[in-house]
């Protein structure tokens, strides 16, 4: 059994009550002790949640044919990037279904960052190294020695500014800067998963105690993975393994707006415009349930009495009740009465739109 590895914040969680959980590969929080509701809460009514997602990979990539590499490995026209941007993207293989989702942050002409998820690291990583092969390009990655943070909701920029030696206020949504953090280079974006302002914050293993403790003295307050769920899923947002795999293509996700086939060859590029063409094998929507009862992942979806599909994400939420993503048949995402199986009892459910929850995010 492989043994699961830390974040370099590992005993900062244990210290204050974190309740320590397996999660792609690592002990993670899921909830420190006021409890997953209350910590959504804070970041969803006008705090600073504090996020440790260190288990995310990082990976710089550099060199003269920098571009060119991402255009063809990504899924999203990297050339529409300018210094300081960033944008969500994907990497396909060759049959145009997900290796991973991305976002993807353009330093320089000749020098790039992205970021991966945990689950996926190693087989990005050495996916990458071997399309590189190809490319006058480095592909490095920097992720045992990088720890991420995420700071979320509106009063996140009051506890980050006091430490960063630039103003942030110029940061605008999907924009980064490349700043000092008590005297040490760090990449700050206003990037993040929870539909909510704030950063996301790049910074060396040695300076992480510190900075998180000086976010916590800031006002910041620790939120684990539960809440971290229920926000993203009120969002819609897709996650690996669920909305996303290497099952489906960006045509069933509904992220072609990422998918840019115009923009020339890239892996997956053909495969997604057959399916395209063809039309998807099965479609992604939102629900509401219009009965009582919380919709769980693999939770069947009818429609018009009859099985459809089946969830990838669910919750109550404390704003908006019971909701869910799901895929169905392709003629039951518009139409058809639809119903979600819960212990035994059909609960009807209607289509609706995302986010579930209105979006604070700075634009």
């Amino acid at each position: 059994m492989t043994e699961l590895l830390k974040t370099p914040l590992f005993d900062e969680h244990v210290a204050l009550n974190g309740k320590i959980v397996p999660f792609a590969g690592y002990e993670m929080p899921v909830q420190y002790a006021n409890g997953a509701l209350r910590e959504y809460r804070f970041v969803r009514e006008g705090g600073a949640g504090l996020f440790d997602i260190s288990h995310m990979g990082q990976v710089r990539v550099s060199g003269p044919d920098a571009l060119a590499f991402l255009q063809y490995v990504t899924t999203n026209d990297v050339s529409k990037l300018a210094a300081g941007q960033v944008h969500y993207s994907a990497l396909l293989n060759e049959s145009g279904t997900f290796i991973d989702d991305i976002t993807t942050y353009k330093i320089n002409d000749t020098a790039y960052y992205l970021c991966i998820n945990a689950a996926n690291r190693h087989k990005d990583v050495a996916h990458l190294q071997q399309q590189a092969a190809a490319f006058d390009v480095c592909v490095a990655d920097e992720s045992d020695a990088t720890t991420l943070l995420a700071l979320q909701g509106s009063a996140a920029q009051t506890a980050l500014q006091p430490l960063v030696d630039s103003n942030l206020e110029p940061i605008g949504y999907y924009k980064f800067a490349q700043v000092h953090i008590n005297g040490t280079p760090a990449i700050v974006s206003r990037t993040g998963y929870t539909g909510e302002d704030g950063f996301e914050i790049y910074i060396p293993n040695a300076i992480a105690v510190d900075v998180w403790k000086l976010l916590l003295t800031n006002g910041a307050q620790p939120i684990g993975l539960a809440a971290r769920d229920m926000l993203r899923t009120e969002m819609g947002y897709a996650l690996y393994g669920h909305e996303i795999s290497d099952a489906v293509t960006p045509v069933e996700a509904k992220l072609m707006w990422i998918t840019k086939l115009d923009k020339g060859n890239f892996i997956g590029r053909a495969a997604v415009a057959e399916r395209k063409n063809a039309g998807p094998q099965k479609r992604l929507i939102a629900l509401k349930l219009t009965g009582r009862g919380i919709p769980r992942e693999h939770y069947p979806v009818f429609a018009d009495g009859a099985l459809s599909g089946e969830i990838t994400s669910g919750m109550h939420s404390p704003i908006a009740g019971g909701v869910a993503l799901a895929y169905v048949k392709p003629e039951h995402a518009d139409s058809g009465a639809l119903s979600v199986e819960i212990r035994g009892r059909q609960i009807p459910a209607e289509r609706t739109t995302l986010p579930f929850v209105r979006s604070n995010v700075r634009r």
